[in-house]
């Protein structure tokens, strides 16, 4: 169990919501004025970063996307692929550049310009590297976000593009060839 003290993110929130914590979705089990509880499992404490929070740890928190809106990123699940550690910051101009070390399970699944999603703050990929990737941070995700307050040495969640998971998986495991061609999915605007 996981209690958060949290201010914006309640409004309109209510027991059985899904909400963003530090990129993992949980459900909010107990609500109050100024703070929520959620349960959290032993696969999800084995797989993220939540397993190092202490007391006073601050988060980010985001509630479900309602498809009605905007979408400010790309879809971010909460659904945390693996965890990463940042390797180094250095500045570029206004910009932050983290290096962020990447599990060889993930390499498949970003690359230069594309999306993910580091403690479910939904990013560009700057530069991929062979045992890491590189963010370039801007200064207002720097301040909304607990991401610039974290220093090399930091464990962060990783969650990859949704869309790329499952073209990955499609890949890997291709339908039988009668129901499914390439030509197929070219004629119907897929590829």
């Amino acid at each position: 169990m996981l209690t958060i003290q949290a201010d914006k993110v309640l409004t309109d929130t209510q027991i059985g919501d899904s909400l963003s914590v530090n990129g993992v979705c949980l459900t909010i089990t107990t609500l109050g004025v100024r703070e929520f509880t959620v349960d959290v499992m032993a696969e999800t404490l084995r797989n993220t970063s939540l397993v190092r929070l202490k007391t006073g740890s601050k988060v980010n928190l985001e509630r479900a996307l309602q498809l009605q809106t905007r979408l400010g990123g790309h879809i971010v699940s909460g659904h945390v692929d693996a965890t990463g550690v940042i390797k180094q910051i250095s500045r570029e101009g206004i910009a932050q550049i983290f290096e962020i070390s990447l599990p060889a399970e993930l390499q498949p699944l970003i690359l230069p310009k594309g999306s993910i999603a580091i403690d479910g703050i939904s990013l560009t990929v700057a530069r991929v590297l062979t045992q890491s990737f590189t963010i370039s941070l801007i200064p207002h995700t720097a301040a909304e976000t607990t991401l610039g307050f974290k220093t090399a040495g930091h464990i962060v969640n990783l969650e990859t593009d949704l869309i790329g998971k499952y073209v990955a998986n499609l890949l890997k495991h291709p339908p039988p060839a009668s129901s499914l061609t390439w030509e197929f999915l070219g004629q119907n605007g897929y590829i």
